[in-house]
C-alpha cells in the first residue's frame, strides 16, 4: 500500500510541475515559434529539454537532500537571499496567474460561448476549491494528472489530423536551418524557470518524500515532469508544423486555436477550448501552490493558514484580471525574465549542493554539478542577450 501511495505522489508531483509549465503562454509560444521557424523549432525544443533535464534534475534532488525549501537553503547560503528569490518567484507567479485566469476565460468562451471574463470567475472558483477541500494535495494531484491526460490525448488526435512532415521535422531537429536563442530562453524559462521547476520537488518534500533514500525517486519524478511536459510540446508542435507546411494561415490573436480549427474543424476547435482551459487551471493551481510554499516558511502564521493564502493568491488573480484584463506585454516580459531567474536559483542551488551545513555528508555527483554550471552560465548569456535584444521590441 505504502508503495502505491508513494508512486501516487510522485507521479502527482511530476504532474503538478508539467501542467504548471502547459499553460495558456506554453500553448501560444510554441505555435508561435513553430510558424516563425518551421521544422528548425525541433532543434529548440529539443536543447530545452537538455537544459530543463539538467536544472531540474539538479534543483529537485538537492531540495530532497537538505530536507527543505528553495528559500530555506539560498537563505542558508546567504541571509536574506531566499526573501530576494522569494519576491521574484511570489510576483512572476501572479503575473502569470492573471494570464492563466485570461486563459481559462478564453477556454470557456471557446467551449460554451459565455464572455471570457465570467469564465474567468467561474473558473476561479474551480481552482479555489481543489484546495478547499479536507485533502487538499491528494485532489490536486489528481486533478493535474486527469487533465493532463486530456490535454496530451486532444492534441494527439489533432497532430494526426494535420498530417505533420516528421522526416522533415526529425532532420530539422538536428541540423537546423537557423538557431534562436530568444526561442530556447523563452522555452527553458516557460518549463523550468520562476516558480514551475520548485513546484513538484516542493510538493515531494510537503508529502515527507526527502532525504538521501529517496533520491531515486526523486529522480525519476523529475525526469517524469519534463517528459511530460516535452511530450505535450512535441505533440502540439508537430500539430502546427502540419498546418503550417499546407501553407495555413494562422490567427495571429490566436496562433493554438487556429491550429486546431484547420486540423479538425469546429469539433478541433471546440478541443482547443478543453485544452486552453485545461492548461489554464493547472497551471492556476500550480503557480498559486507553488508561489505561496516560497513564503510559508517565513512566518508560524502562514504556515498554519497556507490553504488560505493559496486561495487569496488565486482570488486576488481573479479579481485582477476581471478589473484589468490581460495585460500581453507584461506577461511576456516575465516569462522572458523567468527565464533569468533560473540561472540565479540554480547557481545558489549548486553552491548549497557542495555545503555541508546544509546537505550534511551528502557527495552530490559531479557530472551533475558541471551540467548545472553549464546551464548557469548558457542560461545568463542567453538571458541576458534576449533582454538586450528581444524585450525592448515589445515595448517599441
Amino acid at each position: 500500500m505504502k508503495k502505491q501511495s508513494n508512486f501516487s505522489l510522485l507521479l502527482g508531483a511530476a504532474f503538478l510541475m508539467a501542467t504548471s509549465a502547459i499553460g495558456p503562454g506554453f500553448l501560444t509560444q510554441t505555435t508561435h515559434f513553430t510558424q516563425v521557424l518551421a521544422a528548425s523549432f525541433g532543434f529548440v525544443i529539443l536543447m530545452s529539454v537538455l537544459i530543463d533535464i539538467g536544472a531540474q534534475l539538479n534543483i529537485w534532488r538537492i531540495i530532497a537532500v537538505a530536507e527543505k525549501p528553495a528559500q530555506d537553503i539560498a537563505n542558508a547560503v546567504l541571509p536574506g537571499l531566499g526573501y530576494f528569490i522569494s519576491i521574484l518567484i511570489v510576483l512572476g507567479g501572479l503575473a502569470f496567474n492573471i494570464g492563466n485566469i485570461g486563459g481559462a476565460g478564453l477556454g470557456t468562451n471557446v467551449m460554451f460561448g459565455m464572455s471570457s471574463q465570467t469564465g474567468a470567475i467561474l473558473s476561479g472558483i474551480v481552482a479555489i476549491g481543489i484546495f478547499l477541500v479536507k485533502e487538499a494535495g491528494k485532489v490536486m494531484d489528481r486533478f493535474a494528472q486527469v487533465m493532463g491526460f486530456v490535454m496530451i490525448a486532444l492534441t494527439v488526435y489533432v497532430m494526426v489530423s494535420a498530417q505533420p512532415p516528421f522526416a522533415e521535422a526529425v532532420i530539422k531537429t538536428v541540423m537546423p536551418d537557423t538557431i534562436d536563442y530568444l526561442a530556447i530562453v523563452t522555452l527553458v524559462g516557460g518549463t523550468v524557470g520562476g516558480y514551475i521547476t520548485f513546484a513538484g520537488g516542493h510538493r515531494l518534500l510537503e508529502a515527507g518524500i526527502k532525504g538521501q533514500a529517496a533520491l531515486p525517486q526523486v529522480t525519476k519524478s523529475s525526469i517524469s515532469a519534463i517528459g511530460i511536459a516535452s511530450i505535450m510540446r512535441i505533440f502540439l508542435f508537430l500539430a502546427a508544423l502540419g498546418i503550417v507546411a499546407q501553407g495555413l494561415a494562422l490567427d495571429p490573436a490566436n496562433p493554438p486555436a487556429s491550429v486546431f480549427k484547420h486540423a479538425a474543424g469546429n469539433a478541433g476547435y471546440k478541443m482547443f477550448g478543453v485544452i486552453m482551459w485545461a492548461a489554464a487551471v493547472t497551471s492556476v493551481v500550480g503557480a498559486a501552490y507553488t508561489s505561496v510554499s516560497f513564503i510559508r516558511t517565513f512566518n508560524p502564521m502562514i504556515e498554519k493558514y497556507h490553504k488560505w493564502f493559496i486561495v487569496g493568491f488565486i482570488a486576488v488573480s481573479t479579481f485582477l484580471f476581471a478589473v484589468i484584463g490581460e495585460p500581453v506585454k507584461i506577461l511576456i516580459l516575465v516569462g522572458s525574465l523567468n527565464g533569468l531567474i533560473l540561472p540565479v536559483a540554480l547557481g545558489v542551488m549548486l553552491i548549497a549542493a557542495h555545503k555541508k551545513k546544509i546537505v550534511g555528508d551528502y557527495k552530490h555527483p559531479i557530472w551533475l554539478t558541471i551540467f548545472g554550471i553549464l546551464i548557469v552560465i548558457a542560461m545568463a548569456i542567453m538571458g541576458g542577450y534576449s533582454l538586450i535584444n528581444g524585450i525592448p521590441k515589445l515595448f517599441e
